[in-house]
Order: structure tokens, then C-alpha cells, then sequence
């Protein structure tokens, strides 16, 4: 019962955080919605930041959850403090240069990999021209953004949840300013993802140091428990790849305008947002707060426990998300209005994202 104790005041700090970053971050689709619609520029931002996204999910937070926090968990109990933080460097290194490869690689391939996500676009030279542009600028978030997970994943093991979790608002807050600052130009949205990535990247340092952690270069990529993460995200990569089919069919067939009228990648991003709320708020938090949970009460051998704990994370998931998907489905109409409403996104744009809203509900509680 402590355990379930700890487990929920922990989640209720993730969840706070959560709360407050998916209302700036409401703020801030308002704030797109109002200046762009879902008309070209907002299309073009969507694919832009959807592109280093899909890779963020893959070597970022999904492998933090995956891999890194079973891990660090594992050497923060049963190691040394100087085990732990060579591990935590060793993975750092390796991290570092896997990432910014594919930096380097999605700048330079910018062209091909928008004309395969939103092949729709290539109809339209202005908005595949203006893609291409902001997907460059926009594609060292991708490094970033990583880093920051990977900071997370550290601190989440050593039960540090705080300010990890109240680093994403730093992303909105930046997006907020900038695109309010340049209006109706576009940069201002890439530059406020740039800089809110490095925000969230940087606030966390000091609290690594705090804890301990020193950097340096490696001179072997090669350790035990690297090799184990890897072999934890082998999986993690191959379920996520799954997952992501899910994002390339939205880009897609959002991209043919021809089919499914105009807007629809921004329309599937705007309704998806809100999707987004209560997962974050609660199924997000809880996950994340009860990781570090399964992870010692399996290397402590009580299964007993850890089938008690997964099945109340269960029955509470369920309790909140099942409301939440039926008042998305009678409600999406009046929500979107109300959010979204004004300036260029007009009572199209209202309709078409309702419409949305109300069938990506079904799959809520799943």
C-alpha cells in the first residue's frame, strides 16, 4: 500500500507538470490555429515537426521508458555510484553520436523524406518548398529533444520526477512567444521549437550534476549494460515502427487534399492534440511514475506486488479514460469551437476537426 502510495504522489507531480504543459501547449495550438488555420503554413509546420518527432519517439522518450529507466534502475540498486554514472556516460556518448547522424542525415535529406510522409504536397510547390525549408531548420529539435529524454530517463531512475516533468512547458512557453513575435511568419514557429528544445535540454543539467554526473568521452562504446539497453530497445523500436505506421498514414493520406479536402494534416493534428489531454494528464503520468516501481519489484523477485500494482494502474487507467472518450465523442463540435475558434480558423476548419476529434475518441481507453 506504501508502495501504491508513493507511486500516486509521485504520478500526481508528472501529472501536475503534465496539466500545466498541456494547457500552454492548448495555448499554444490556439495560438497556430488562429495565425494559420489549417490552411498551408499549418500543414507545412505539422509535417515539418511531425518528421523528427517519429525519430524523437524511437531514441528518445519511448526509449527512456523502454530501455533506459529498467536499466539505470537495475545499476542504481545493485552498483556503485561510479558504475552508475559510467554506464549513465557510456550511453550518453553512443547516444550523441547516433543522434546527431541522423540530424546531419534528415537535414540533408530533407526533400525526399517530406515528398514520402505527405506525397500529397508535391501538387502544391509552395507548401512542398515551404516544408522542405521548415523541416531543415526544425530537424536538430530531433538531437535535443533526445538529450533531454535521455536526461529524464537518468533522473526518473534515481526518483527524480519534478522538474523533468515540468521541463516540456519550457517548448510551449517558446513556441508561444515566438510565433506571437514573427505572427504570421513561419520561422517563428521553427525558432520556438529550436530554442524550447534547448530550454528543456539545459534546465535538467544541473540537477544531473547535482545528483553526481560528470561528463566525459568514452573511449569504448562497449559496456554490459549498454548492450542491454540495446537489447531492451530492440523491441521497443520494432513496436514503435508499428505505432508510426499509424503517423505515416495520417501524413499520407492528410496530404491528398484531392480526397480529403484541404487541411487534413492539420486537421488530424488539431484533434489529436486534444486526444493527447487526458493521456498525458493521467495514462502518461501513471506509466511513467510506476516504471521505476515494476523495475524494483521485479529485480526484488516480488511478482506478487507487481501483478497487485499493474492491475491498479490498469482498473485507474480505465476509470478515467473511458468518461473522457465519450465526452470527446458528444462534445467534439463545441470543444473545437471553443479552442480553436477565430481568426483563420474558420467554422471548415471547426467542422472538419470535430469530425475527427469524435472517431479518434473510440480508441481512447485502448
Amino acid at each position: 500500500m506504501s508502495t501504491h502510495k508513493s507511486v500516486a504522489r509521485s504520478a500526481s507531480v508528472i501529472g501536475l507538470a503534465t496539466l500545466v504543459s498541456r494547457i500552454l501547449g492548448f495555448i499554444r495550438d490556439i495560438v497556430i490555429a488562429r495565425l494559420f488555420g489549417v490552411y498551408i503554413y499549418a500543414q507545412a509546420f505539422v509535417i515539418a515537426f511531425r518528421i523528427p518527432n517519429l525519430f524523437r519517439d524511437l531514441v528518445g522518450e519511448g526509449a527512456t521508458n523502454a530501455a533506459f529507466v529498467p536499466v539505470f534502475s537495475e545499476y542504481h540498486v545493485k552498483h556503485t555510484k561510479e558504475e552508475f554514472w559510467e554506464l549513465a556516460n557510456v550511453v550518453l556518448n553512443i547516444l550523441s553520436v547516433v543522434l546527431m547522424t541522423i540530424t546531419v542525415l534528415g537535414i540533408i535529406f530533407s526533400p525526399v523524406i517530406v515528398r514520402l510522409i505527405a506525397p500529397g504536397f508535391i501538387a502544391s510547390p509552395e507548401k512542398l518548398e515551404a516544408t522542405i525549408r521548415l523541416n531543415r531548420i526544425i530537424f536538430p529539435y530531433i538531437l535535443l529533444i533526445s538529450l533531454a529524454a535521455y536526461s529524464m530517463g537518468v533522473l526518473n531512475s534515481l526518483k527524480h520526477f519534478a522538474i523533468p516533468a515540468f521541463a516540456p512547458c519550457l517548448l510551449n512557453i517558446s513556441i508561444i512567444v515566438f510565433a506571437l513575435l514573427f505572427g504570421e511568419g513561419i520561422k517563428g514557429l521553427a525558432l520556438g521549437v529550436l530554442v524550447g528544445g534547448v530550454l528543456q535540454l539545459a534546465v535538467q543539467i544541473p540537477v544531473l550534476y547535482k545528483k553526481g554526473f560528470r561528463f566525459r568521452f568514452t573511449r569504448s562504446f562497449k559496456h554490459p549494460g549498454a548492450i542491454m539497453i540495446g537489447k531492451l530497445m530492440l523491441p521497443r523500436l520494432i513496436s514503435s515502427s508499428i505505432y508510426q505506421l499509424n503517423n505515416f498514414a495520417d501524413s499520407i493520406f492528410g496530404s491528398l487534399a484531392w480526397i480529403v479536402g484541404e487541411g487534413g494534416v492539420a486537421v488530424l493534428y488539431f484533434s489529436y492534440r486534444l486526444i493527447q489531454f487526458p493521456i498525458g494528464i493521467f495514462s502518461n503520468a501513471l506509466s511513467q511514475a510506476i516504471l521505476p516501481t515494476f523495475s524494483t519489484q521485479a529485480l526484488e523477485g516480488t511478482h506478487d506486488n507487481l501483478k497487485k500494482s499493474l492491475s491498479w494502474g490498469l482498473r485507474a487507467t480505465f476509470f478515467v479514460m473511458f468518461p473522457s472518450s465519450v465526452a470527446f465523442i458528444v462534445l467534439s463540435r463545441p470543444l473545437i469551437s471553443a479552442l480553436f475558434g477565430g481568426g483563420k480558423f474558420d467554422a471548415y476548419s471547426t467542422s472538419a476537426t470535430a469530425g475527427a476529434l469524435a472517431y479518434y475518441s473510440i480508441g481512447l481507453v485502448a
